[in-house]
């Protein structure tokens, strides 16, 4: 009898699942919708409703399920207890317990998914052959990852790798989404690089392809794509973001000493052009032990979290 795990990432809109061999090849993954009304009552039901009909569909008994893991937003900790998840409207419980009972007994392992997706991409994607890397992802906000002896770092509560809310700025008055001022995330996100263009196009006069769309049209993928038709203004946008990131990383790699740096999310469309404003600043602010951490782009997309949530189980 074969062996089989299923990963589960936890969005705020979708659920993703995957059902995984053994050996950690996907052989099928598919979404439901994350009803987040009644505190998010209905999340993990539907979950292990879809996990059952899966299973039924597959002919997979109960016994060749090695367990379930699972990806989702907040402090999660290494027991499986989440220490509340906004976007999900959940408090404070135990996501294995609960999804475990669920399951009739099977074994639930949890993490937060931007960890989780982390040790995905190092299992499966852009960070393959490393034990010790970081996991950045470049969307909406900054979040991030932390493999170390290729296990996640998750810290006491699952709050470890949150690389978005490291301090960079003191005179900044616009609050981050946590609440804070002058985070990383305000500067190195999508809307943090669209931040910094609205911030230059208003401070000066300078000729550029970005005004010729409205303020409220610019995109991180409009400034990346000026920066390669060689706009000037918008090198100057990709270079204060690649400072901001290149120093962030480069405290970073104080602590941690990765191997490599994994850059994923919407921003890393723009491809390797990214590195070029990234890595001056990192190798220049970085300790010298650490400066040789290699860069690369994220291969796995948004099946990251899946993987990593299987990867969880077969440990």
């Amino acid at each position: 009898m074969g062996k089989y795990v299923f990963g589960v990432d936890v969005g705020g809109t979708t659920v993703k699942l995957g059902m995984f061999d053994g050996e950690g090849t996907l052989l099928d993954k598919w979404e439901i919708p994350t009803r987040t009304e009644n505190s998010g009552e209905n999340i993990l039901p539907d979950i292990a409703q879809s996990i059952k009909a899966k299973m039924a569909e597959k002919t997979v008994e109960k016994e060749q399920v090695v367990g379930v893991g699972l990806g989702a937003p907040g402090p999660i900790d290494a027991a499986g207890t989440v220490y509340g998840a906004v976007n999900l409207g959940w408090g404070t419980f135990s996501i294995s317990d609960t999804l475990s009972g669920l399951l009739e007994g099977m074994a639930v392992k949890a993490g937060n998914d931007a960890n989780v997706a982390a040790l995905g991409e190092m299992w499966k994607g852009g960070g393959q052959g490393c034990r010790n890397m970081v996991a950045v992802t470049l969307g909406t906000g900054v979040g991030g990852g932390i493999i170390v002896n290729g296990s996640m770092l998750t810290g006491a509560i699952g709050a470890g790798g949150e690389i978005g809310h490291i301090h960079m700025e003191d005179n900044e008055t616009e609050p981050c989404g946590c609440g804070n001022t002058g985070c990383l995330e305000e500067y190195a996100s999508a809307t943090g690089v669209v931040r910094l263009a609205k911030r230059a196009l208003q401070a000066c006069d300078e000729p550029s392809v970005l005004r010729e769309k409205p303020l409220e049209r610019i995109s991180a993928k409009t400034v990346f794509d000026a920066v390669k038709e060689g706009d000037a203004l918008a090198i100057k946008i990709a270079g204060q973001f690649g400072e901001y990131l290149g120093k962030g990383l480069a405290m970073i790699a104080g602590v941690t000493n990765p191997e490599m740096f994994v850059i994923g999310g919407g921003v890393s469309k723009a491809g390797e052009v990214l590195f070029d404003y990234i890595r001056p600043h990192f190798e220049r602010t970085v300790f010298k032990g650490c400066r040789n951490a290699k860069f690369a782009l994220a291969t796995l997309g948004n099946d990251a979290g899946i993987y990593g949530a299987a990867k969880l189980v077969l440990e």
